[in-house]
């Protein structure tokens, strides 16, 4: 019988999941609502996200990724089975081949969580685990194939990852939990000191998406901001720009630029020139934020570009990682390694 191949993003911000054939068949928010009383799941994904700051006080609206990790694993089981019966449909018993991505820095105890927590959810036993950075690198078309230095920084809501790929495997990376979602509370955070406007999470991802921008533009954009005045306590509109924003997600952004040079400065030489021959290739969600990859070339005097499909291509990584798993799994720990780690 015909076993189905999924290859899973489990982000902070978006889950995602691709099925061989297909492409990317889901594509929802990683948010979870939550019947206190029963203890029982009520919405996943857009309906889920629509809910927050909305409920009331017998429903909760959980992330339950924080950071690329399992933060709740419970309801993070409950979102992967959410997703995988959308793949399998109801009539398909045999369990599917998934593969699922796990940030580069994660530790063994969050690899294996990430592993039971698919299994639970009816993938087949064991669910194989790709790291990130690599898995990103496949779907945006790097050879990654080749004895050659492919260089990816994966920018997705929780964490930001950099890594020098070669021969399936990772020969330098870095790690930082600074990314959309610390991009997103620096801009609210900026509105909230210098304006005096309180705004939620989604506000102030809408700023972002409206007029954010690494770097100054030459025609100056402008968005409409409905927040609480800090002052009065009441509703209030204002106004905002994206010189105002730039300014806000400097810091977080610096973060980022930083662990994309540690990675550099601790690339071997041979793979150094190969990397400067060819790039540096952005994904993610967070490389869609206007004028990042300029940025990055500046500060880093690489040229970088974005992936043609950002969002989707840690999701088509890990199902396109499912045709070269043999080659994938010789610089992969095993599940006893992992255990005994």
């Amino acid at each position: 019988m015909f076993t189905k191949r999924i290859g899973i993003d489990l982000g902070t911000a978006n889950v995602l999941a691709y099925v061989r054939g297909k492409g990317v068949v889901v594509n929802e928010p990683s948010v979870v609502a939550l019947a206190t009383r029963e203890n029982r799941v009520v919405a996943v994904g857009r309906e889920a996200r629509d809910m927050l700051g909305r409920t009331p006080g017998g429903v909760t609206v959980i992330r339950p990724m924080r950071d690329g990790v399992i933060a709740d694993y419970l309801i993070t089981e409950a979102m992967l089975r959410y997703l995988i019966a959308r793949v399998r449909g109801k009539l398909d018993i045999v369990r599917p081949e998934v593969m699922v991505c796990v940030p580069a820095g994660a530790t063994s105890v969050e690899q294996r969580a990430v592993r039971e927590a698919a299994e639970q959810a009816g993938a087949r036993r064991p669910a194989n685990m790709i790291p990130e950075p690599l898995a990103a690198a496949i779907g945006a078309g790097m050879p990654v194939h080749l004895a050659r230095g492919n260089m990816v920084v994966d920018i997705g809501g929780g964490r930001a990852e950099a890594a020098v790929i070669s021969m399936y495997g990772i020969v330098v990376s870095e790690s930082v939990r600074v990314a959309g979602d610390k991009i997103d509370d620096a801009i609210a955070a900026y509105i909230k000191r210098r304006r005096n406007l309180i705004i939620g999470d989604r506000t102030a991802e809408e700023v972002k998406r409206q007029v954010g921008s690494a770097l100054l533009l030459e025609e100056e954009l402008s968005a409409r901001v409905q927040g609480r005045d800090q002052v009065t306590g009441l509703p209030k509109t204002i106004t905002v720009t994206s010189t105002e924003i730039t300014q806000a997600i400097a810091e977080p952004l610096n973060t980022i630029i930083s662990t994309v040079k540690a990675v550099l400065e601790r690339t071997p030489p041979e793979l150094a020139a190969d990397v400067l021959d060819q790039g540096v290739v952005l994904t993610g969600g967070g490389a869609l934020l206007r004028n990042l990859d300029q940025l990055l070339t500046q500060e880093t005097g690489v040229n970088c570009q974005v992936a043609d499909d950002p969002m989707s291509c840690v999701a088509l990584g890990a199902g396109l990682a499912l045709e070269h798993l043999d080659l994938i799994k010789r610089n992969l720990p095993t599940e006893e390694e992992l255990v005994a780690i």
